[in-house]
This record gives structure tokens, sequence and C-alpha cells, in this order.
């Protein structure tokens, strides 16, 4: 199997006197196959290397044994190694992550390695060799669903009236690092009664009463790749407006979850949800994609929404995240991050997606 720098080599079609410079972390990360630090990683036909400072040096060696390690140093700061390997390597074209760096970034690179050399655009060549995972990227996020699934049974026994939502999130932070996550996937959410109307609330103050739906959208992360998933459950019984919310939110992630498959457009099946609630008299209630794909970011291309035309390649990892959200009143959203696969897709969250009610 070809290495991640291979296949950008072969994507980009590079041949010799061409080069790669990355600089976004979670690109360094996927094309050295472990690097967590800091720096710049250059890839051209000939080597891959990786530009840091002494700080990150022994670990560079560690985590990616097969690509060299260039130190800089007060006198020689990266632009200064950049065109010393550029140089060195006869490098005319030299592309660049054009959506990353800074503007003030891109002038330094262009004074330093002169006109002469051809300064291109990535165009997120790395992003789209992301979105196909490998049976080890997906085994990590699996493990990563797992946590999350089994953190979200252990929370269950633990909620109660009384306690404030920021004291439910830093439990559910805690149980998911102590059941093996490196940390999290994202800033947990969790959304309380009226708060359930926000779809990226902030956990806060608010007590926790007998009757409020209770949103907790949360992932671990682990080996550097990110599970999502999100449990809406009920405090007592529900309200009959809230419980009609769930149930329709419930058939409309089924029913997408089910459209998963290989060749499927991410527009189609962002539509199935979409009517479904808007037919239930919620419409103008679900005002987000229905979907994103995930892996070494929670949020990563494709997705499903109303912009995206493009269809479903097996390998990739989906959320489906439907949900009603009624300002005043509260919301309801569940979620699974689900691996899409020739015939069908499987969810990698496991727990229970039937009103809980505590």
């Amino acid at each position: 199997m070809m290495t991640a720098s291979e296949r950008l080599i072969a994507l980009l079609k590079l041949k010799k006197g061409a080069a790669a410079a990355i600089h976004d972390p979670s690109n360094m990360f996927y094309l050295t196959e472990g690097y967590t630090g800091e720096g710049m990683v250059f890839i051209s036909p000939e080597r891959r290397i990786i530009v840091t400072d002494f700080r990150y040096t022994e670990q560079a060696e560690h985590q990616a044994p097969g690509f060299e390690i260039v130190m800089t140093e007060n006198a020689k700061p990266e632009k200064a190694v950049l065109a010393e390997l550029v140089a060195a390597g006869g490098i005319g074209e030299l592309y660049l992550e054009t959506n990353y760096l800074s503007v003030d970034r891109f002038r330094e690179f262009r004074g330093t390695l002169g006109s002469e050399v051809s300064l291109l655009s990535l165009d997120k060549a790395p992003q789209k060799l992301r979105e196909v995972k490998t049976p080890a990227e997906v085994a990590a996020i699996r493990k990563a669903c797992g946590i999350t699934s089994d953190a979200f049974r252990a929370i269950l026994e633990k909620i109660r009236p009384g306690m404030t939502e920021k004291e439910l999130q830093i439990e559910l932070d805690f149980t998911m690092l102590r059941l093996g996550a490196e940390g999290n996937a994202f800033s947990t959410i969790i959304a309380s009664g009226e708060n359930g109307s926000l779809p990226h609330a902030i956990p806060g103050s608010r007590v926790l009463q007998k009757g409020d739906m209770i949103t907790m959208d949360f992932g671990a992360k682990v080996d550097g790749y990110c599970s999502d998933m999100t449990r809406t459950v009920a405090l007592g019984k529900p309200s009959e407006e809230m419980k009609r919310v769930y149930d329709t939110v419930l058939e409309a992630q089924l029913k997408c979850v089910d459209a998963l498959a290989a060749g499927k457009n991410c527009f189609e099946i962002d539509r199935l949800a979409r009517d479904l609630i808007d037919s239930r008299g919620y419409a103008g209630r679900f005002g987000h994609g229905l979907g994103h794909a995930v892996g070494i970011d929670i949020h990563e291309e494709p997705r499903l929404s109303p912009r995206c035309r493009e269809d479903l390649r097996a390998g990739v990892v989906m959320t489906v995240e439907p949900g009603i959200y009624l300002p005043g009143v509260g919301g309801v959203r569940i979620e699974d991050t689900c691996l899409v696969r020739e015939g069908d897709g499987v969810p990698l969250t496991t727990a229970d997606k039937q009103l809980i009610i505590l």
C-alpha cells in the first residue's frame, strides 16, 4: 500500500523539480502518518522532510521514522531552510496551502524564494486524499466511537435534577478520558430545556430540571482520529410536543442512515431528512446540514447538505445528525458516525437511539 506522502505525489503528479510544503497540522499528521508537532512538512519525489525547532525534533524522529528531520535555528528560520531545500532540489514549482497560510506568510515565502520559483496552490489536495479512510484509519475511528458510546451509557446513571449543564459536561469529558480517549474531538455540547433550541449551545449554569430534554453532542479522539455522536434524553416525562419532535427526528435519522451507500448523492440524502421534517410541520426548524465527514478533523468533506452535490464513496466516514429546534421550547438532535460501504452505511456509534426517560 502506498504511503500518504506517495499518494500526494501521485495526486499532484509531482515530477523532479516540484515539491509541496505543508503547514496545516492535520495535513502534517496525515502525510507523516503520525507527527503531531509544529513546523513544516516538505515533500518532493526525492525527499520527505519535517522542518521544526528543537522542541519537536526528537518527537518527530519517533513519530515519523521515514522522514528526515531538519532543525531550524535562530540564525536559520523556517523560510531560510525552505529556500535551501528548494535550491538543493532544483525546485521550480512549490505547492502551498493557500487556504491555510496567512497573506503575510505567503508574501514572506514569496520574498525569500524569489520570482524564479512558481508558488502554486495545493487546492486542498491533502484533504481530498483524507476523504476515503484506510482500514487503519477506520479502526481508529471505530475505537473512538466505541469509547463515545460507552461514555454515554455510563453517564446516564449520573444525570440528575439539580446538576448544571457544565457539571454534566465535566462528568462526560472525564468519563471519555477514563475509558481511554486521548482527548475530546471537540468541545462537548450540553443543551437542556429551552437551551436545546441552540444547535451549538455552550454548557453553562442552567440547572437540569424534571421534564427537560437534554441534548449531548460529544466525541472522543483516539490515535489522532475523531468520533461524533449526539443523543437526546428526557429527564422525567417529556411534553407531548417534545415527544413528537423526538419521534420525528429519530425517524429522519434512521431513514437517512439506511440511505447511506457508495454512489448515493449527498444532496439527495440531506433532502430525505429535510422533506420528512418539513412534512411533519417543522419547516424551517432544521437549519443545518444533515452531516459531515469525520476523520483527523471533526468537520471534513464531503457534507450531507443542500449545497453538496458529491456522490459518496466507500470508505468515507459521515455523520447523520438531523435535528428540530424550537426557540423558547427546546430541541432534539440524534447523530451517529457512520462508515459508508459499497452497499450500505453502518453506524460506528452504537448507543441506543430510542427515547430514554431517566
